[in-house]
């Protein structure tokens, strides 16, 4: 049953054909010069790295590629009265930052590597067993040499090794984010837009505390009223594949009936609304995309775009690996999905892998070596992995994309569209080998570190499409990371729990 409501999913997810990176900036200012207009970061001038439980946010800049320009620092946070807007850091505990931040987006220059990945392990390193938590600062004030010494503490620790997993730090953080989510909570069951209606009401299912299912069972509502076999609604492939993958891991856990009928009814939108025939191109889409234009019927056959049909360029690989997740739930629930829709969507995921296992953006590869931002891969390789047929094939195409994953962990928090749901796709698939999942974790460490926030909270840091940031500067970032850490629950179906 559908009932109306406006369409919530911001341009974050429409597509861009710029070279923008993890660690890029415009001669315009951006990402430094946008802005979030409500929450804990509207008081913040600007898009900043976040640095953890240091409480300052700073920009990297082209003519100091070793210091971190402070540019905010938040009242009552450790650096506050200690460290000024316009300080330059330029060491922490004892070393200076030595190797230059990279700025740009490709094979070449995706990771850490330079300033923040100096300060996050330094931050981290005072929290754990042979820290006293204090951080110990080199600073450049007005071009002068200052010292700083931050009262971290040690009231979170460090990750263990095995993160998250037997980690008390995970645990503890995991614990605050699930009492967020719960608090952020919309009085209609929502969390705000797609990417949050399917990370936040996850984690809150794969939680074992009393209280959180009755949250996901009231997004689950929310998710069965706004849906229906037919709909208008723009944008709106990201919103049936978010209520798709929710109810179905919810009909999954608790077996209530009363969701397969709701669930027939987004199969039917996702079987109208898929890409099979060259009738479904709208002639218009010559006029405003003449180069995507497909040239014969097999071209993008089987997937989904932002919209029904060949909208604007065409279906693409995300939207796409999720509707064949989708299929695989839905069929894991009872619901009847016919054999050759579900197999066009997989063959598209295919097309578009290349022999290294890297998904590119639709159903072509970009290099058969290449590889880039991997959240699309991740969404493809969890639904070949539970695809229901030709089980040896589709694990095999699942077993490269996971690989591929672990093989080049640099791009996890810098994907294409909404790098926070690329990064939530990826852990995903990566949980399906545990050297994959091992080394993508270990290879961004940092970030956790540094997105981590004083009040519970993960922070959205800048990155390859610098898009997305406005008010939700943390209620994403902290749904996703909150998934991130329920994986080893394994209290999912995508994340290895049987079906009941």
């Amino acid at each position: 049953m559908k009932l109306a409501r406006p369409c919530l999913f911001a341009a974050a997810l429409v597509a861009s054909d710029r070279a923008t990176g993890q660690v890029h900036y415009h001669e315009d200012g951006r990402p430094w010069s946008e802005r979030a207009h409500a929450g804990p970061d509207a008081e913040v001038p600007g898009w900043y790295y976040h640095l953890g439980l240091s409480g300052m946010r700073v920009e990297l800049v082209a003519d100091a590629p070793t210091h971190l320009v402070v540019r905010h620092v938040f009242a009552g946070s450790p650096a506050a009265g200690v460290v000024q807007v316009g300080d330059h850091v330029v060491g922490a505990a004892g070393r200076a930052f030595a190797t230059p931040h990279r700025n740009g987006y490709g094979m070449k220059v995706f990771g850490p590597a330079g300033p923040l990945l100096d300060f996050a392990e330094a931050l981290e390193a005072c929290q754990g067993a042979a820290g006293d938590g204090r951080l110990e600062l080199q600073l450049l004030r007005a071009g002068t040499p200052a010292a700083a010494t931050l009262a971290i503490g040690k009231r979170f620790g460090a990750f263990a090794p095995s993160f998250p997993a037997d980690c008390p730090k995970s645990a503890a953080l995991l614990a605050g984010l699930l009492e967020h989510l719960l608090a952020a909570q919309r009085e209609d069951g929502s969390f705000g837009d797609p990417i949050r209606d399917t990370f936040a009401p996850l984690a809150l299912l794969a939680s074992d505390a009393p209280g959180h299912r009755a949250a996901v069972l009231k997004n689950v509502r929310f998710h069965a009223a706004t849906t229906a076999a037919t709909d208008r609604d723009d944008l709106i492939h990201w919103r049936y594949m978010a209520a798709a993958i929710v109810m179905s891991e919810y009909q999954l856990a608790t077996g209530d009936a009363w969701l397969v009928p709701e669930l027939e009814q987004v199969r039917d939108f996702l079987l109208g609304s898929q890409y099979v025939s060259l009738q479904q191109v709208n002639p218009k889409v010559k006029e405003g995309h003449p180069d995507s234009w497909p040239t014969d019927a097999r071209q993008q056959h089987g997937g989904w775009g932002h919209n029904p049909g060949f909208e604007g360029y065409g279906p693409i690989a995300m939207v796409t690996a999720q509707g064949a997740l989708a299929f695989a739930l839905m069929s894991r629930c009872g619901v009847a999905i016919p054999r050759e829709r579900h197999a066009a969507a997989l063959d598209f995921l295919a097309r578009g892998t290349g022999r290294n296992g890297y998904l590119w953006y639709a159903d072509s590869v970009a290099g058969e070596d290449d590889w880039a931002d991997m959240g699309r891969t991740g969404a493809s390789a969890i639904a070949c992995h539970l695809a229901p047929f030709d089980v040896a094939k589709h694990r095999a195409l699942a077993q490269r994309q996971t690989a591929v994953i672990g093989a080049h962990p640099e791009s996890f928090p810098d994907t294409h569209g909404s790098p926070l749901m690329g990064m939530g796709y990826a852990a995903l698939a990566a949980n399906l080998e545990p050297a994959s999942w091992r080394r993508l974790l270990d290879s961004n460490r940092w970030w956790f570190t540094l997105a981590q926030c004083s009040d519970g909270t993960f922070c959205y840091q800048p990155n390859r499409d610098n898009a997305g940031y406005g008010a939700d500067a943390r209620d994403t970032a902290s749904a996703v990371v909150a998934f991130i850490l329920s994986i080893p629950k394994r209290n999912l179906v995508m994340t290895g729990q049987p079906p009941r």
